[in-house]
């Protein structure tokens, strides 16, 4: 095959940070995508409608294509039930686990009526799974948390954001209501090559890359586009010295998406699944309608750039087989 038509691609997960920033981000987004759900662990977080709806405003105006942004509310403790009708996702950080974390949820318990209310409201509660344990061990601990919320209320759709760990894996067919998001980073890293030979910082992400029996649990998730499974790119960009310098935490994925997922899923004779893998599962899960966006890619390589704007993207000087046409 040298040619290939993907219709409508969604991101299910996507940070785009503010200000100059979103310059870069922003174009690259809906360049490539029909729509995505925007991160909302800003600072200050976007923790309240009008906030939401000022950063999509922002968003879209460095848009020059049909793009559809939703942006996840921050829950804090001032997310109150009565405003859930209007609110689409709510994205859960537990205290410190990751990027603009601080204001995190310290005792989940605490929100059970909260969550009542969004199970009745048909509201999405989006969850960052990890605790504060080892660091290969963070999520496979949080395991219990999801299925203790899964049980407690099973009419909340529960999404387990970013699942690097066979241990999640095993999750999604046990409970009705959770579903998950898969990066490519995890379809295509291990700890091997964050620091296998040397240590590579534009591959460090929360949750970190792990093991190989872990990437192939993914990727029997995705190569077979499991009907509870959506694409999420967990793009996360950082300027070069906070990388380099400081070790944060992020992979700035947004330039290679589509390409190296075609590449990947070709490598894997798994390209009939890739349209489910990255849009169709996507609109039944959060129930969205996408503007038609029809992208399309052809076998011709490019060379990815050492440097955008300020940003290392993944796969920096290296070559894909596929490109945008």
């Amino acid at each position: 095959m040298d040619a290939i038509e993907l219709v409508s691609p969604f991101d299910s997960h996507l940070h785009l940070r503010d200000s100059d920033a979103l310059k870069t981000t922003a174009p690259l987004a809906c360049e490539t995508f029909a729509g995505a759900i925007v991160m909302p662990n800003l600072t200050p977080p976007i923790d309240s409608i009008e906030a939401a709806q000022d950063y999509k405003a922002r968003i879209l105006s460095f848009c020059q294509k049909p793009f559809e942004p939703i942006v996840a509310i921050y829950l804090t403790d001032t997310l109150k039930g009565e405003v859930l009708d209007l609110v689409k996702i709510v994205k859960l950080y537990p205290s410190g686990v990751t990027t603009g974390s601080e204001n995190g949820v310290k005792n989940i318990d605490q929100y059970d009526r909260l969550f009542a209310a969004m199970q009745e409201a048909g509201t999405i509660l989006s969850v960052h799974g990890e605790t504060n344990d080892f660091v290969l061990d963070r999520e496979a601990r949080f395991a219990t948390i999801y299925e203790s919320l899964a049980k407690r209320f099973p009419r909340l759709k529960i999404i387990m954001e970013h699942i690097s760990s066979a241990a999640l894996a095993k999750l999604l067919d046990r409970y009705e209501n959770l579903f998950a998001t898969i990066t490519l980073h995890h379809l295509l890293y291990t700890l091997d090559d964050l620091l296998g030979s040397k240590l590579n910082p534009h591959l460090f992400c929360k949750p970190i890359v792990k093991t190989p029996a872990d990437r192939a649990a993914l990727r029997r998730l995705a190569f077979g586009a499991h009907s509870k499974v959506s694409f999420g790119s967990d793009s996360a960009p950082h300027i070069r010295s906070a990388k380099e310098r400081f070790g944060a935490a992020g992979i700035f994925s947004a330039p290679v998406l589509l390409p190296k997922l075609v590449e990947l899923f070709e490598e894997n004779s798994a390209l009939d699944y890739l349209q489910s893998f990255v849009s169709d599962n996507a609109q039944k899960i959060y129930d969205i309608k996408l503007p038609r966006k029809t992208i399309s890619l052809i076998k011709k390589p490019f060379v990815v750039q050492e440097d955008i704007n300020g940003f290392i993207p993944m796969c920096a000087k290296e070559t894909i087989r596929w490109s945008i046409r």
